[in-house]
């Protein structure tokens, strides 16, 4: 399977980002990706909370979960958009990814667990928790004749969502994200290819990059990782565009051969 890494720089204007992220995706399948990934916060990236609950809506409400659904159908591909702001039935608003097959169905939908939070400057510091509910749940679906995990962002820094994933013995885990400038020129690539490593398994992240109009700066440098370890995609800024590489279940089962450490009860 070849998939796809869309970057992004998304901004308050809903339409847009929709607008805009369509044609990427559009191009990617174009260039022969059959499976294709948006960043966290793919059609709304609004830090203010007031502003963050005006814009939000229910699922069934929502135009990008519409829009994209359609776009699946009509490219016959599997497309999980990293994450958009969706509201709850409680309420609440969950930071949400979710994977829509080739026939436009939403198959499944995962709400990110771990809410960012860092103290990065005496002008910059992020709680995710003001504005967002975490979810509890891992979650894992079928890919055609793959298997994939899902997470965002965050999550990435607690490799036990992952050992999890990798005892499941999925093929490819998404990591869709809008990391801040500071902790990706820091730790963005070194984390994805350790989690990579100690899985056996493909990474798929797609970022968010740049000056967005909420006026907060992300890292980009979208990245596929491979199971060894090696980044064998990546776009080298943070300016929009996507990647492709070829997703191998073979070099998953190579990679765990060499190195079982999932292997059995003691994993």
């Amino acid at each position: 399977m070849k998939a796809a890494a869309i970057q992004l720089c998304s901004g308050t204007d809903i339409a847009a980002n929709i607008a805009v992220t369509s044609d990427l995706i559009r191009a990617a399948v174009a260039d022969g990706a059959s499976f294709v990934a948006t960043p966290e916060m793919t059609h709304f990236l609004q830090k203010n909370p007031e502003a963050l609950r005006r814009g939000v809506e229910h699922m069934e409400a929502d135009i990008g979960v519409a829009a994209f659904s359609e776009l699946a159908a009509e490219l016959s591909i599997h497309l999980l958009i990293g994450s958009l702001a969706i509201l709850r039935d409680d309420g609440k608003i969950a930071n949400r990814s979710l994977l829509f097959g080739p026939d436009g169905s939403l198959l499944t939908h995962y709400d990110k667990i771990h809410l960012f939070e860092a103290a990065l400057s005496k002008l910059e510091s992020y709680r995710e928790a003001d504005s967002y509910a975490a979810g509890d749940t891992p979650v894992t679906a079928s890919l055609g004749g793959l298997s994939l995990g899902l997470s965002i962002c965050y999550d990435l820094r607690f490799p036990a969502l992952y050992a999890g994933y990798a005892k499941a013995r999925v093929d490819v885990i998404s990591v869709p994200a809008a990391f801040t400038v500071a902790t990706g020129k820091a730790h963005w690539e070194v984390l994805l290819r350790a989690r990579a490593i100690e899985t056996g398994a493909y990474i798929i992240a797609p970022a968010q990059g740049g000056h967005h109009a909420d006026g907060r700066k992300t890292w980009g440098r979208s990245t596929i990782v491979a199971p060894w370890g090696e980044v064998v995609a990546k776009l080298e800024d943070d300016t929009p565009g996507f990647i492709c590489a070829e997703i191998d279940t073979a070099i998953v089962a190579q990679a765990r051969a060499r190195v079982p450490a999932w292997r059995g009860d003691t994993a």
